[in-house]
């Protein structure tokens, strides 16, 4: 990612002090309004996490989402009205990891019923399909090891890409928002059963769908599907890493032309919320296709579904095409 997208320390300190002293009221769309409709006011950092809040909080919830639809949220910078409505919110869920200003303001909100999704499951290391390449830094720069927390440690967040993961997301943040709203505990409960359901269903779907594939490689511009092909027994060979608008190194793309000759992929994927051009040029240099593999970080117009659990369906079926599965 490039170093001009970070935010400094100092920079997102500063918006948090001008947020919490005078800036208490924040629109829907900003974070969370200390309404008086009796829900439980959640603020989500993106839209993975949001799901899950309003699958599992039902109608005690009143959910707002940091990221909006359509913005790329790895890039995401935080005005300081939503920095601010941070503290009134009753519960916040992030991914630590994703996004460095979430994760700085979260930090400064000190908001009880915060949960953090990296610590409801096991983050792995996806090797140089995730930190493995260059990302935009620049060797002994000032901002050099700033990227992520997960580039730093090695460790890949996208864990809601794995439905097995997710689910054991789902079940932490039913027990936290029992713990954070003891009153609903029964519906907390109820609706993280019938969402861990769907997503065993959905599980299924892909072992069965994935099993009898020609070819077991498929070729991404966003280096986001480890766990899931790490679950489906499939290789992901990113072209540029985590970040999706970073420019591959020639070394990375000859790697790629390689690695599509002896696998006979057939397909280059890129995501909606980010720039196509590299995922085309490279298919045109192969003779390869291209096609739509959804990374799952905002739903928009765009999006092949209208939720998580119907955007992962029309992926299985995205893969099922370029991998040659029966």
């Amino acid at each position: 990612m490039n170093v001009r997208r970070l935010i400094p320390a100092a920079a997102v300190a500063g918006a948090v002090a001008l947020g919490l002293t005078a800036l208490s009221a924040c629109s829907s769309s900003d974070a969370a309004e200390g309404g008086g409709d009796g829900k439980l006011d959640v603020v989500a950092s993106f839209y993975p996490m949001q799901f899950l809040a309003e699958e599992i909080g039902g109608t005690h919830v009143s959910v707002t989402t940091l990221t909006k639809p359509g913005a790329e949220p790895h890039d995401l910078e935080l005005s300081p009205r939503q920095i601010g409505g941070l503290s009134d919110a009753d519960y916040i869920l992030f991914l630590k990891g994703v996004q460095p200003a979430v994760d700085d303001a979260v930090a400064q909100a000190g908001v009880k019923n915060t949960v953090d999704a990296a610590k409801l499951t096991t983050l792995e290391s996806h090797g140089s399909e995730v930190d493995g390449h260059d990302h935009g830094h620049e060797e002994g720069g000032e901002h050099e090891g700033e990227e992520h927390g997960h580039e730093e440690t090695g460790l890949d967040p996208h864990i809601w890409l794995d439905p097995v993961k997710y689910a054991e997301v789902a079940k932490g943040v039913g027990k936290s928002l029992e713990k954070a709203d003891p009153a609903n505990a029964a519906d907390y409960r109820k609706n993280t059963d019938t969402l861990v359901a769907e997503l065993n269903e959905l599980d299924t779907a892909y072992r069965t769908g994935l099993k009898d594939a020609a070819t077991r490689t498929f070729i991404t511009t966003h280096s986001a599907f480890g766990y899931l092909a790490e679950r489906y027994g499939l290789t992901q060979e990113g072209i540029a890493g985590i970040d999706p608008e970073a420019e591959p190194s020639p070394a990375r793309i000859d790697e790629i032309h390689t690695a599509a000759e002896k696998s006979r992929a057939t397909t280059v994927f890129f995501e909606t919320l980010a720039s196509d051009k590299t995922a085309r040029t490279l298919a045109k240099d192969l003779g390869l296709k291209t096609g739509v593999l959804d990374p799952l970080e905002g739903i928009t117009e765009k999006s092949a579904g209208a939720d998580y659990l119907e955007v992962m369906k029309s992926n299985l079926t995205a893969l099922q095409k370029a991998l040659g599965a029966k």
